[in-house]
């Protein structure tokens, strides 16, 4: 085996520019291999061999990439999501994988209150019909519009970032239910919500329904028809978590076509950037049916300045904890 004067940190692909913030903070001891690319296919098997650890942001990582890192001690995530990322080869390669949970809290959170708020006070719906007001003005306020306190915002994960919205809900008044067999007995008293055990009981009784929690095998496809259909007539849909939670979205413009669903605000995609589809197409083309109920924002819910920031530092010290003392944190097993 040929010697390495100093570890090797390979980084697969970078949404701001070069990775230069990340080789400030690990230093000249770690040389950096930028493949800049989020393509797997284009991923030299040479430059993976040589690799002792390995950052990921928007690629794929697969079999085919993961039989090459002969010498790789870990990879680590830039986000917090991992579907990307074939876990059990990795688990069969003997490569631990961790990700990067500790940044970004604050603004998904706001994003979602914004969505939510925006929603319940119809704000979009006003501002697109408002431009077409030629007589009247305040006669043309839209109906039913509820106050904050007789509405009822359900809550899907409550963990870090659902906690968070949970505590910028509390001053407005809102009933809050909280679904999350993940947290302890116990934690709705900590944190201050009510908690629901089915997951259809909080779709029945929420005007509100947001959601925070991954994609696995037990949410994909959560708010599909099925799940669209339990929820309450009327109501609104925030998703700022994984757009597999939402991934049909022919059920999605049935729901919203019907007035089922209300409104929607999406922040996740199934596929990103989007295809063609009908409600998209309707979305993006203002049709008067939709206008002011699908909100979409491209995937950035978790972005700032300073999110940016602290997710490419957060990641880089998890990679120079790992290379000097040997120690994984925020490690993911599945």
């Amino acid at each position: 085996m040929t010697h390495h004067p100093k570890p090797v940190l390979g980084i697969t692909d970078h949404m701001i520019g070069q990775p230069d913030l990340e080789a400030d903070l690990l230093g000249d001891g770690v040389e950096i291999d930028f493949f800049d690319t989020t393509d797997e296919a284009r991923f030299d098997p040479a430059r993976l061999a040589r690799l002792d650890a390995l950052m990921v942001w928007g690629a794929r990582l697969g079999p085919a990439s993961i039989a090459h890192l002969h010498r790789c001690r870990a990879v680590v995530r830039y986000g917090v999501g991992y579907e990307k990322i074939d876990l059990p080869a990795l688990a069969a390669a003997g490569i631990p994988f961790a990700n990067n949970p500790d940044y970004g809290t604050e603004e998904v959170a706001d994003h979602a209150v914004a969505m939510i708020l925006s929603l319940h006070r119809r704000l979009w719906e006003h501002d697109s019909h408002a431009r077409g007001h030629v007589r009247g003005w305040q006669v043309h306020s839209l109906s039913p519009l509820s106050r904050s306190n007789r509405a009822t915002v359900g809550i899907v994960g409550v963990g870090r970032i659902g906690t968070a919205v949970v505590n910028r809900l509390k001053p407005f008044g809102f009933r809050l239910l909280g679904y999350d067999p993940g947290q302890p007995p116990g934690h709705e008293k900590a944190i201050g919500y009510d908690r629901v055990n089915r997951i259809g009981d909080l779709l029945g009784q929420s005007d509100v329904v947001t959601l925070h929690c991954p994609a696995t095998a037990a949410t994909r496809g959560l708010l599909g028809a099925a799940g669209l259909a339990q929820m309450k007539p009327g109501a609104l849909l925030v998703n700022t978590a994984r757009g597999e939670l939402t991934n049909d979205l022919d059920a999605l413009e049935a729901a919203l076509r019907s007035g089922h669903l209300a409104a929607a605000a999406i922040d996740t995609l199934p596929q990103e950037p989007p295809g063609p589809h009908p409600l998209l197409q309707a979305w993006r083309g203002r049709e008067d049916w939709l206008a002011g109920r699908l909100v979409i924002t491209p995937h950035n819910a978790f972005y700032s300045d300073h999110a940016a920031i602290e997710m490419r530092r957060n990641a880089a010290e998890t990679v120079r904890l790992l290379l000097t003392e040997g120690r994984l944190r925020n490690q993911v097993t599945e």
